[in-house]
């Protein structure tokens, strides 16, 4: 039971943080390990857990992404399950031991670019006068990396949208939702095929996922930015530091 309530908090907690600002990984992933999930089947599970959320957050978004109808939603969607299918695979074929010595290295990048998103972003927006807008250059590899390790996903993205010249960040946050939903689908699939999801974990957080993926749109209008950003940062290095401490010890 302790093990369910803390999955379904990790949920909620992390669907509501994935709408709102990315980050939701450095909650779900460790609560799966920490309830004895291989690092392997952890990272598939919580992406895929994940799902609902994105999806529920991106209909929470969807007057934005409506507004901006100009957007090639088809291409841009295809293009990141192309993406999330490679990465999806090169996870597959990654062994426990190998991925559990990544993560502490991933989690570190993540937070990393998490915490610094708003000087990411605008050095990104820099380049818009020389990236095309929408295209697979810079769009297929976010989305390999998405489909290996989740992770900073949401912020790379919108790092990314920033160089193809997107201003409105409430239309950013909508479209960043829709296409890691695509992801998460595509990773479904695979992960699924490849036996790498336990079930009852992923119904129990993909439960709390919906719950705060719906929740976040709301708050992302509300919620102090600054004072958000630090406590995410706070959650990526200790979750960081944690894993780094495993991997020294062997745990």
């Amino acid at each position: 039971m302790f093990d369910a309530a803390l999955l379904f908090l990790a949920g909620i907690v992390g669907g509501m943080l994935n709408a709102v600002a990315g980050g939701g990984t450095f909650i779900t992933f460790p609560a799966l390990v920490f309830t004895g999930v291989p690092p392997v089947i952890a990272n598939a599970t919580t992406t895929v857990a994940a799902l609902p959320g994105y999806l529920a957050a991106a209909i929470g978004f969807r007057h934005e992404l409506r507004a901006g109808g100009d957007l090639p939603l088809v291409k841009l969607t295809l293009w990141t399950m192309l993406g999330g299918t490679v990465g999806c695979l090169l996870l597959l074929i990654s062994s426990n031991a190998a991925f559990a010595a990544l993560v502490p290295f991933l989690l570190l990048a993540a937070t990393v670019i998490f915490y610094w998103a708003e000087p990411i972003r605008r050095h990104a927006a820099r380049w818009r006068s020389v990236v095309a807008p929408f295209g697979l250059g810079t769009l297929l590899p976010v989305a390999i990396y998405g489909g290996y390790f989740n992770g900073g996903l949401g912020i790379v993205m919108l790092a990314v949208f920033a160089m193809w010249g997107m201003q409105d960040l409430h239309l950013m946050n909508g479209l960043k939702s829709w296409l890691s939903f695509a992801l998460a689908l595509i990773a479904l699939a695979v992960f699924a095929i490849g036996g790498k999801i336990v079930w009852g974990p992923a119904a129990v957080m993909s439960a709390g996922t919906i719950i705060g993926g719906y929740a976040g749109a709301p708050v992302a209008r509300r919620i102090p930015r600054r004072a958000l950003r630090l406590l995410i940062a706070a959650v990526g290095f200790g979750m960081t530091a944690i894993f780094f401490w495993r991997l020294v010890n062997g745990a």
